[in-house]
């Protein structure tokens, strides 16, 4: 899904984002990033994986502005 520049890289049944990245660590950068996408999106949960450390890392992101839709 796509919004402006924005970008998820999965989006799962329009209710979860899925953002992917292959670091050696997560930095804030990366979670301040999954969370802006949340609310662009006006999702109010998302999942940050990294592939790119020793073993999986793993966030579960949640959008504080979420609106549930009526």
């Amino acid at each position: 899904m796509q919004v402006g520049e924005r970008r998820t890289d999965f989006l799962v049944e329009n209710k979860i984002s899925v953002e992917l990245k292959a670091q050696i660590k997560l930095e804030s950068v990366h979670l301040a990033q999954g969370k802006n996408y949340l609310e662009a999106f006006n999702l109010e949960v998302g999942l940050l994986i990294n592939f790119g450390a020793n073993s999986l890392e793993w966030k579960r992101l949640y959008n504080n502005k979420f609106k549930e839709a009526k």
